[in-house]
């Protein structure tokens, strides 16, 4: 029992799974004794057997799947538009200081505004359709990227840079350095940025939407069938979550070095030291 207690010391699987199941269970718990001593309302706070019926209901009737694929559609199409310029651009503004200072001064305050205040911004450029939505996603989602790509790019260790230039390296290899040394840490952030995805998703397709997740539980709110809503949420986190599963699944694959601790003192990016000669097409 000690041994929990010991700073940064880590546990098991096993017990990784135990603290995982007792936190759930107890979170269901307190939610089935609210719900069975009728401390708050029913109409606020379904009981859980209400909602697991709900959620059958939606997977037989108002296709669940469909509606979460719709979704993972529109998200995906924003994150691939935002990976598309957020990358290259960061690269570039780490490499390039007066880029960093012409676009820093505007991209800043965005990651501090409230997204959702921008949605009827939205629906007056774009309109009400399928540009609104995955645009509206796209800027919740780019200055995010676009923050994680300059400091993960500025990480990279400048002796690196120094030995590709000694081997002869232009200013292109260096700029491709700095991506296959970066690249590593900014593909662990895609998981964050999804997350942010699925929480913009849900007010977009508020609006004027005949298919999504965030238009199953309008519909749900619009009649008070409130055991759908939960179920909508629960369904939500489910998908979320199994996506976030298979983006580790890919970084563990992809990037198995990223595994191994490494000393808080050696930057991040010089488990991409190795992308010297990739720079230079060896």
């Amino acid at each position: 029992m000690s041994e929990l207690f010991r700073i940064r010391k880590e546990v098991s699987r096993q017990t990784r799974l135990i603290l995982a199941v007792a936190s759930w269970g107890f979170l269901l718990a307190v939610w089935f004794l609210l719900t069975h001593w009728r401390v708050l309302p029913a109409f606020s706070l379904p009981d859980p057997a209400g909602v697991v019926a709900a959620l059958v209901r939606l997977w037989s009737e108002y296709d669940l799947l469909g509606n979460v694929i719709k979704s993972w559609w529109r998200i995906g199409q924003a994150f691939l538009w935002c990976a598309a310029i957020a990358i290259p651009l960061g690269v570039l503004m780490s490499s390039f200081r007066w880029l960093h200072d012409l676009v820093n001064p505007v991209a800043a305050p965005m990651r501090s505004m409230p997204i959702t205040a921008f949605l009827p911004a939205f629906i007056a450029l774009l309109g009400m359709d399928e540009a609104m939505k995955v645009g509206f996603l796209w800027f919740g989602m780019f200055f995010y990227l676009l923050a994680v790509v300059v400091e993960e790019a500025n990480r990279v260790d400048n002796s690196l840079l120094e030995t590709a230039y000694t081997l002869g390296a232009r200013q292109r290899h260096a700029l491709a350095l700095i991506f296959h040394a970066s690249f590593p840490a900014i593909f662990g952030s895609f998981r964050i940025l999804y997350d942010i995805g699925w929480t913009y998703v849900i007010l977009a397709e508020m609006v004027n939407a005949r298919k999504g997740v965030g238009y199953m539980i309008e519909a749900a709110r619009k009649v008070l069938d409130f055991e759908r809503v939960y179920a909508g949420i629960i369904a939500i986190g489910v998908a979320a979550f199994l996506f976030r599963l298979l983006l580790g699944f890919l970084e563990r694959r992809l990037f198995p070095w990223r595994r191994v601790s490494r000393p808080a003192s050696e930057p991040a990016a010089a488990a991409g030291a190795g992308s010297v000669k990739a720079a230079h097409g060896e």
